[in-house]
């Protein structure tokens, strides 16, 4: 690995290896500034050993470009100190440290924060973002350009190496590209007028920081659109801009984020080639002379080190990667590359980022909480004995975060195999990738000696006689039924999934959840059914979901032939012969359209299975219960309720409620980290 993790000299900045995590917003900013939350978010990645973290993802520069999807604000002074903070604790780390700076243009909403229209170099709509934008006069373009120079000029009092600007699909890509430049003036027309803005933002930027402070763009190597930017003209303006003698990086992207799937094509999810664009970026690299970085879905350290070594990029982003393992590489350095969390795509980050919710990692609770929870689980001074009953995985987890501690530790599981609804997630094409998450918790615990019971259930007598010192009931749920007179005829994508039914025929899906446990049923029956169509009471499919990865799994089944309706639910089901008439019900004008199919599979979650969890608790010292405050400050959860308790008893994911992977991981270790 030594390209990969060989230094590098981008500018006046040495970087000690070829791994970046690229500008993003997680949505940790608090009122447009850099505060704690995302201060520790960056700093974790440095003490993991990366070699340049850039932060801000679109960092605005103007009060018409607003900070209103949780990202950084740098058009005025106020966020210089939070820039100062968060530079010192990178770069105490041994990282360099970047921001990225843009107007967002069209790409943005006009009724949020100030209420200004968004500008645009025409009057082009983007369906994405959706606003009708003002058409930028001479004055917005001179403003604008003051404004990055201003930015730039902040982020260096605030320390950073050096600033990206960011060109592809924001306003100055906007202007480059002819899809949506349409001007006749100096700024429209050729690529020489199209490029004009960009130069003239380089200048002004060069002018207030010098050529000491690094400075990169983020531009595009191709749109993959007809009538936008062809790859011919994305090498011909890299060739240009490099001939102004003021960037030192080119960070370059592939596609055009203007709808969902265009977004998926930027952030590509489960169900999407990775790295398919690595080319394009090594053809730029080819005809400039100053370093490239591509970042599209590298995920995985072999596929870095080919991209570095085989000469198509200079520096490598694994953004994602970084999210599920801020340690990567520190662990590849130490030898240690079989226990890098990999990312899987899940796509759980950048689904609640288009959501408005912190992004968080669908597989790592301690991404963006580092302030309260740790990704090094440090040992316990006390060394404890540990029962674990279930081995999905809350179970997985909390028995691998146990170990971590030094405890001794007994995971019991009822099947012949772990990773309860794991095994049934990655089944399919579409999202087959969940099984290397299984695969990495399983391998923690073997690497951490935990002891697994397979073919097990326990009851609440064994579980007494040996409690140890803590008890995590993970016994997950079952199949939760739709509340219809018939439902019993109907089956459950548990049904389909777990006893490999081959269904034929005329099949209905019921998805009362919008999640992607409907995505997978559908993928596994779409080859074998005459027909197959999803009805959801939702008004839109897939309601749970982002647009990257719900796009990404509508297109997939589109493609299969399947069918869709929403704003309908099941109002009853009966046999009809050897088949099954069934009802469903507009949940809006309650009218009831009837159909006739051959199978009916409802998915509507889970009810928990706490039967062992109910007969635990009067022994339990807690009475199985966890000091809410505690838990969610990354504290001891458990206090003495029961003087006459022998053990401390948890609850743990579906077990408690139906939610998902993340939330079960996240219940687990909350509940075992401090103890």
């Amino acid at each position: 690995m030594n390209e990969l993790l060989s230094p590098i000299t981008v500018g006046s900045l040495t970087l000690r290896n070829r791994i970046v995590s690229t500008s993003h917003a997680p949505s940790f900013a608090e009122g447009g500034l850099p505060k704690d939350r995302y201060r520790a978010y960056h700093e974790e990645k440095a003490k993991g050993g990366v070699g340049l973290t850039m932060i801000g993802g679109s960092t605005n520069i103007a009060p018409d470009s607003p900070s209103v999807f949780g990202q950084l604000y740098a058009g005025d002074d106020s966020v210089i100190p939070w820039f100062q903070k968060l530079c010192a604790g990178v770069k105490s780390n041994g990282a360099a440290v970047m921001c990225q700076i843009t107007h967002m243009g069209r790409r943005t909403s006009w009724d949020n924060a100030d209420w200004l229209p968004v500008i645009a170099p025409s009057a082009v709509r983007e369906r994405a973002h959706r606003a009708f934008p003002k058409v930028m006069e001479q004055q917005d373009i001179d403003r604008v350009i003051a404004q990055f120079a201003d930015a730039a000029y902040r982020c260096q009092q605030g320390g950073f190496d050096g600033v990206e600007v960011l060109v592809h699909s924001h306003l100055l890509g906007q202007f480059l590209s002819p899809l949506t430049n349409q001007r006749k003036d100096d700024y429209g027309g050729p690529l020489e007028n199209r490029l004009r803005i960009t130069e003239q933002v380089l200048t002004a930027i060069r002018e207030r920081v010098g050529f000491e402070f690094v400075l990169s763009l983020r531009i595009t190597g191709d749109e993959l659109l007809e009538g936008g930017l062809a790859a011919d003209d994305c090498v011909a303006a890299a060739i240009r801009l490099e001939d102004t003698g003021q960037v030192d990086l080119f960070n370059i992207l592939v596609g055009a984020p203007y709808d969902d799937l265009g977004l998926a094509g930027w952030v590509p999810p489960m169900g999407m080639p990775a790295t398919e664009h690595i080319s394009v970026a090594g053809r730029i690299r080819e005809a400039v002379n100053v370093p490239i970085l591509h970042a599209g879905g590298i995920a995985d350290i072999a596929t870095a080190e080919h991209a570095v070594a085989q000469g198509h990029v200079d520096l490598v982003g694994m953004t994602r990667a970084h999210m599920a393992d801020p340690y990567l590489v520190k662990k590849l350095k130490t030898g240690k590359e079989d226990r890098i969390r990999p990312c899987v795509g899940l796509g759980y980050c950048v689904d609640r980022v288009n959501q408005g919710k912190p992004a968080v990692c669908g597989q790592n609770a301690a991404t963006g909480r580092e302030l309260w929870l740790p990704h090094i689980i440090q040992p316990a001074i006390l060394k404890k004995r540990v029962t674990v009953v279930g081995g999905g995985p809350a179970g997985l987890e909390a028995a691998r975060v146990s170990a971590e501690r030094g405890h001794r530790v007994r995971l019991i599981e009822a099947s012949n195999r772990l990773g309860g609804q794991l095994n049934l997630a990655s089944m399919g094409s579409l999202r087959q990738q969940m099984q290397a998450t299984l695969d990495w918790l399983i391998n923690e615990i073997q690497h951490l000696g935990v002891e697994v019971e397979l073919n097990h259930y326990v009851e609440a007598t064994e579980v007494l006689e040996q409690p140890g010192d803590l008890v995590v009931v993970a016994t997950g749920g079952w199949p939760e039924h739709v509340n219809a007179p018939g439902a019993e005829l109907t089956l459950s994508s548990w049904d389909v999934l777990s006893e490999h039914q081959n269904l034929s025929g005329d099949i209905l899906l019921l998805d009362e959840v919008g999640d992607h446990a409907s995505t997978v049923t559908a993928d596994v029956i779409a080859p074998l059914a005459s027909s197959l169509t999803i009805v959801s009471p939702d008004r839109h499919l897939l309601q749970e979901l982002g647009p990257t990865t719900s796009s990404v799994a509508l297109r997939h089944l589109a493609l299969m032939g399947v069918e869709f309706q929403c704003l309908k639910e099941l109002a009853f089901v009966e046999r009809s012969g050897n088949r099954l008439r069934l009802g469903l019900r507009h949940v809006l004008t309650k009218t009831i359209e009837l159909h006739t199919v051959d199978h009916v599979i409802v998915e509507h979650g889970v009810t928990p299975n706490d039967e062992l969890y109910k007969a635990l608790k009067p022994y339990a010292m807690n009475l199985g219960q966890l000091d809410l405050h505690s838990l969610t400050k990354g504290l001891s959860p458990y206090t003495s309720l029961n003087p006459k308790g022998s053990f401390y008893l948890a609850r743990i994911g579906d077990a408690v409620a139906s939610r998902n992977l993340h939330s079960a991981l996240l219940d687990a270790m909350r509940a075992c980290v401090n103890e």
